[in-house]
């Protein structure tokens, strides 16, 4: 991994994924997998969002508790990775570099669980004083995965407590570093180490280098710079023709490799008591991963403590050396030989190696700051005022470390805890021998699956509809309700009265770029990898299917859909593709995997009492060209060669489908059933499209599903359905509403959006639902609050913007190649659009607010809206989750201060470029 080129989330995905060894222990596989957990959180965390499309080197957009607990474990994990995983045989350095890193876990489960004395916050607004009072919060998740991260000893606990409160003196002295500009104290004086008179003397037994050899070596780490010099006193041409004389002669009297220093050291005790030096290359920076950062550390740990260890062990014969120079001198008389004296002193006692410590080692807090202990020129040592300080806080931190620590070990019985994979407890008591060999390694298989939890994993071969029923449980319960608002499942919901308030779980199980770029990031332009058939295709069946099951565990959890019903959402609306059932000679998308957590997804929805509208989004042959059908490029489906044969075959899936979803237990819980996502019936024929929906319909009815069906409008517009789909009952018109799609409506200024919301779309709706104008019931299923199309990969893998103006097509209808943004609105750049939302002013987030309820108000007027989407890694504007938190849509989908009645302010201030 190379930090000038590659980003913080394809770092992270390199600690995160990286293999562990077969032969590792227990204890080192235990701290590995917990720490790497917690690291793929804290980078899923909305506040890291603007900081992982980053180059690893580059200064961080957001720099807040997150970023600084997402780079503490990393660091502590590349610590971990450093050190034998059989922890077997440990050498000191090793053994010490593993103790760090425990203390170090230690110390990020300490920042994270303090919400007493609230160290970490204290420790970021030192180093950044504009997050003063701007903290984000961790989340119930990660502070769950930190009761979790280590149990070990008290003395480890107490280890934690003082590299925390070293750490926060650290962060106080380093505010200038942090904020992106080297630390002035942290540079290399070379001036000040010219000069001769001010060289300390060097400790007897250390090495002197050669003084016309000096020895540099720098590693430049982000905007620290980490060096060790090496130098000798003066430069030979700095010398006076008489000393380079005096030390000619002696140098005659010695072998070129031992000066009078070492004349009675062996080589084996020099190797012993001298650090060692770096050898020069032709390179002054080297590119450096977690791993060398961490080898890094525990190297100039090592020597840090060196020249103490030389001390202790040197000090006896120190003593007689001392006694037999003092009874040289006084023997010594005349001039001459005070001179030579004088000068051997100094040949012996030239300037000390210097070491000038900053990056990672320092901001482990493992570097002496002023204000501790400070070396003078007697040998004597002053405690410091700073350092009493630190004691304080080092009492106080015990106090709060030991009973976290005792209370987790506790609760947790010393064991277990989250792990980087699910523990998968339900498969303790069942026997593979249970499994048949037929069974075996497939997908109805249990003990290959990559997460168990909520999973009945009795092995059945039963199948409804030719549908696997493997994983579910055999009972149900519908009297959940979502809210006070809203009936229970097991009473009837009134559509066209109650609206819907519904929220998309897109990006999940059918791979969208735009809402998982890190799935594309790492692969070049010239490889063509843009959308789930290509990543799938390069990856091979293998590594997509451990990559994608992994996703699909983790992406979206059971806390996702207690928290959407948290926020007030009664209706979840799931996309998923035809390879959830099936695959066919040719693809290479993972096939049914998808199936069983769609499943899951399904009876987390009924614990929390949401209502389930299911999504086909992807068809065979692609219905729309589009990366989200799963390849981008040619419609294949009611088109070209095989477009009759995908159109059969998606006629079969939904036979299928219909026929499991049928089932009495899906009654209450599968209200709305999709037939096809986003048809593009622009360029499909329309009545080609009608007739296969009109069949679907038939397919799914004579199956049993009394569900209402979706037909998507295919971008016609709602006017064009009137009169459409007449003798097929209960059937939905689905509309989605954006306008940074659009190249007359991106440019629409702050005002006129909302005004186009509560107006154009509003009466849209309205005459839509109406049997003499429009199709009749009709719901927007996707729509955002995001102003521009900025997003990174929303308008496909490595392609520009409409808002820059740098999306050039084959289409000229399509194709934007100057910025199309509001007239006069100045530059349009996308770093303002896709800034962190803390650092959104407060006009424009009363602006975002007030769009997003203006859209809600408006569908509506209809039979409702499913927000899109719940989600992303990055995308805060297209993600109801990140702008929840980040104070920028309502913490409850009725709780709305704008309805359209009132007047549209005309935000003169806020500037229209982004």
């Amino acid at each position: 991994m190379d930090p000038y080129t590659n980003t913080r989330k394809q770092f992270t995905a390199h600690l995160v994924d990286r293999p562990i060894p077969e032969n590792a222990s227990p204890e080192w596989k235990k701290h590995v997998e917990r720490s790497r957990t917690l690291l793929d959180k804290l980078v899923h965390h909305p506040a890291m969002a603007p900081n992982l499309q980053q180059t690893y080197m580059a200064p961080a957009k957001s720099k807040n508790r997150i970023y600084f607990q997402w780079d503490l474990v990393g660091r502590t994990l590349g610590y971990m990775y450093s050190v034998n995983p059989t922890l077997e045989n440990l050498g000191r350095e090793e053994k010490e570099a593993w103790d760090d890193a425990i203390g170090h876990t230690v110390m990020a489960q300490g920042l994270i669980l303090d919400t007493t004395n609230s160290a970490l916050d204290r420790m970021t607004e030192s180093t950044y004083p504009d997050q003063k009072g701007r903290h984000p919060e961790f989340g119930e998740e990660i502070l769950e995965l930190a009761k979790h991260l280590t149990d070990d000893s008290v003395e480890r606990r107490n280890r934690g407590a003082l590299l925390l409160a070293n750490g926060v003196e650290y962060f106080k002295k380093t505010r200038r570093r942090m904020a992106g500009t080297p630390n002035r104290d942290h540079r290399p004086n070379h001036d000040r180490a010219r000069r001769s008179h001010q060289r300390p003397r060097r400790e007897h037994g250390e090495r002197r280098t050669a003084r016309d050899t000096p020895e540099k070596r720098t590693l430049r780490y982000e905007e620290e710079v980490v060096v060790v010099v090496e130098e000798g006193d003066e430069s030979p041409a700095s010398r006076s023709p008489e000393r380079r004389e005096r030390r000619e002669k002696r140098a005659s009297k010695n072998t070129p490799d031992r000066s009078p220093k070492h004349r009675h050291r062996s080589p084996e005790r020099r190797r012993r008591y001298d650090p060692p030096s770096f050898t020069p290359t032709d390179r002054s920076s080297d590119p450096l991963s977690f791993d060398s950062l961490a080898k890094l550390d525990a190297h100039n740990e090592k020597v840090s403590r060196q020249p103490q260890e030389k001390e202790r062990l040197l000090a006896p014969k120190e003593k007689g050396r001392d006694h037999d120079r003092r009874r040289k001198e006084k023997v010594a008389s005349g001039r001459v030989l005070k001179d030579k004296a004088r000068q051997r002193r100094k040949s012996e006692y030239g300037r000390e190696k210097r070491r000038v410590i900053s990056g990672p080692l320092a901001e482990e807090g493992r570097v002496r700051k002023r204000g501790g202990y400070i070396a003078e020129e007697s040998g004597k040592k002053r405690f410091g005022r700073k350092c009493w300080i630190a004691v304080l806080v080092t009492v106080l931190l015990l106090v709060i470390f030991i009973p976290v620590g005792v209370y987790a070990s506790k609760k947790h019985g010393g064991g277990g805890g989250s792990g980087s994979d699910p523990s998968n407890e339900n498969l303790k008591n069942l026997d593979q021998g249970d499994i048949p060999a037929a069974a075996k390694n497939t997908y109805l298989d249990p003990f290959i699956w990559y997460d168990t939890k909520d999973f009945n994993v009795t092995y059945t071969n039963d199948t409804v509809g030719g549908l696997s029923v493997m994983g579910l449980n055999t009972a149900w319960d519908d009297g959940t309700q979502a809210n006070e608002n809203v009936p229970a499942l097991d009473k009837k919901w009134i559509y066209g009265t109650m609206p819907i308030r519904g929220i998309n779980i897109g990006g999940w199980l059918s791979i969208e770029p735009f809402i998982t770029p890190s799935f594309f990031q790492s692969y070049k332009t010239n490889q063509g990898i843009i959308d789930e058939y290509t990543l799938t295709k390069e990856l091979g069946p293998q590594n997509a299917a451990k990559m994608l099951e992994k996703h699909y565990a983790q992406f979206v959890k059971e806390d996702d859909f207690q928290q959407i019903q948290a926020a007030g959402f009664d209706h979840v609306r799931i996309p998923y593709s035809y390879w959830a059932v099936t695959t066919y000679p040719g693809d290479p998308y993972v096939p049914k995997i998808s199936w069983r957590y769609l499943l899951r997804a399904i009876e987390y929805c009924r614990k929390y009492g949401l209502r389930v509208n299911l999504d086909l989004h992807a068809l065979p042959g692609s219905q729309n060209g589009w990366n989200h059908s799963g390849r981008q490029g040619v419609i294949g489906w009611l088109n070209g060669t095989d477009g009759a044969v995908n159109a059969q075959r998606s006629l079969d899936i939904h036979n299928q489908l219909a026929t499991f979803f049928a089932q009495p237990r899906y009654k209450n819980v599968i209200t709305i059933y999709g037939l096809a996502n986003e048809p593009k019936m622009i360029a499909l024929p329309t009545t080609a499209v009608v007739d296969w929906e009109t069949k679907a319909a038939a397919i799914v009815r004579k199956a049993g599903l009394q569900a209402y069906l979706v037909v998507g409008d295919g971008f016609l517009g709602l006017s064009k359905w009137q009169g459409q789909l007449t003798g097929v009952q209960n059937v939905i018109l689905d509309v989605h509403q954006y306008t940074i799609f659009n190249k007359n409506q991106i440019n629409f200024p702050h005002q006129k959006k909302i005004q186009y919301a509560c107006q154009g779309w509003t009466e849209q709706m309205k005459s839509s639902i109406d049997l003499t104008t429009g199709f009749g019931p009709t719901i927007c299923g996707e729509w955002s609050q995001a102003d521009t199309d900025c997003a990174l990969y929303l308008n496909n893998v490595n392609t520009g913007s409409r808002w820059e103006g740098t999306l050039p097509t084959a289409d000229p209808t399509t194709s934007v190649t100057s910025p199309d943004c509001p007239p006069g609105a100045g530059t349009c750049s996308c770093d303002k659009a896709n800034a962190d939302p803390g650092s959104y002013s407060d006009d424009y987030k009363r602006w975002l607010m007030m769009y997003a309820e203006a859209q809600m108000a408006s569908f509506e007027a209809g039979w409702g809206w499913f927000y899109w989407t719940w989600v992303t890694e990055g995308a805060t504007q297209w993600s109801w989750k990140a702008g929840m938190a980040a104070g920028i849509l309502p913490k409850k989908t009725w709780q709305r201060d704008f309805n359209c009645t009132s007047d549209i302010p005309d935000f003169k201030d806020l500037p229209e470029n982004y």
